[in-house]
């Protein structure tokens, strides 16, 4: 593994790669912030495909932001934490996203940041979604991401989630990857870093690639959103905190061994190049492309039909999201 350096050193080394001026960001002429505050989560080992928010710290204080908290999360569900105020913005899967709108959740999803990270994982003699019809999937959790976007999945080519995949949660305090090696569930859900495992590993064989396959890679996975109230009442600062992640999603895009460095030394729990692996993979570029409100759009109308939330795309869209942020940074930074 190579040597950590210093969170100075990376940031020096990405300033004289080229990236001097995403650090540094100019701020001459922009409006001032309503706060300097900001509360953003700290990245666990299961959050590589959040990576440009473990490295936002320089750009955020460079955009004028002097309170910058990287905040651990008390649950896997960061919706709650950003609705309830506890954090201010964190990246989220379009699934989970849409579903906490349906809930009444305060947020407001403001930026794609890039599609495909999920793998859809099967044992053998499934090869298509549509043969997961009277299988057993296991879950930590009904209502999780990847119960979410299996079933938005099943929904697109016509199988009833509710009624035609067996869903089991899995006992407290086992890993549902580790059924699934066991072949005690016929089809997994992964996130990076388990689809570089399971490849590595050669266990099962995957069926859904998000990165490559259509529909899924059209659509953005994870997206950027922030609370309510914080959006509403301070426009300057969300303004300047999605410029500073679109900018962080830049440096995972161009500098991705730099980036991974800052990671590993901020305690992700995953190792170094594991992580590059990942980084490496997920096409961070794709914010300048694809349609944020196209992927909630999407993902909406399949959890719709799947009776899985009662809202409709359109009021999901009128609800929970605000694109003019992002529009206007588009053509700031000439995307």
């Amino acid at each position: 593994m190579p040597i950590i350096l210093s969170r100075r050193h990376v940031l020096t080394g990405l300033a004289a790669a080229g990236a001097a001026g995403m650090v540094r960001g100019e701020r001459a002429g922009a409006a001032a912030l309503e706060t300097t505050s900001v509360r953003i989560p700290r990245l666990g080992s299961g959050t590589i495909c959040s990576a440009p928010i473990g490295v936002a710290d320089e750009l955020l204080r460079a955009e004028g932001f002097a309170d910058v908290r990287f905040v651990p999360l008390a649950s896997a569900d960061a919706t709650q934490a950003v609705g309830g105020g506890t954090l201010d913005f964190a990246l989220n899967f379009a699934s989970s996203l849409t579903a906490a709108i349906d809930r009444g959740v305060a947020i407001t999803v403001l930026a794609g940041i890039h599609a495909g990270c999920f793998g859809l994982f099967a044992h053998e003699g499934i090869q298509k979604i549509a043969d997961l019809k009277g299988r057993q999937v296991v879950l930590s959790a009904m209502g999780s991401p990847g119960h979410l976007f299996l079933a938005a999945m099943a929904a697109f080519v016509g199988i009833d989630p509710r009624r035609d995949i067996n869903w089991v949660i899995a006992p407290p305090g086992v890993q549902t990857i580790n059924l699934f090696v066991e072949h005690k569930s016929d089809a997994f859900f992964a996130f990076p870093p388990q689809p570089q495992e399971l490849r590595e590993r050669r266990i099962g064989h995957i069926i859904v690639d998000s990165a490559i396959d259509r529909p899924w890679s059209q659509y953005f996975c994870c997206l950027l959103y922030g609370n309510s109230d914080y959006v509403r009442n301070y426009p300057n600062a969300t303004k300047a905190v999605v410029r500073a992640i679109l900018k962080a999603t830049d440096l995972c895009a161009e500098r991705p061994e730099q980036v991974t460095r800052q990671l590993v030394e901020n305690g992700l729990s995953v190792a170094y190049d594991r992580s590059l692996e990942v980084i490496r993979e997920l096409p961070f570029r794709e914010w300048r492309d694809h349609d944020p409100e196209d992927s909630m759009r999407f993902y909406a109308l399949r959890l719709h039909e799947a009776g899985l939330i009662k809202s409709t795309p359109q009021k999901i869209i009128a609800d929970g999201t605000d694109w003019h942020f992002l529009n206007e940074l588009k053509r700031e930074l000439k995307a």
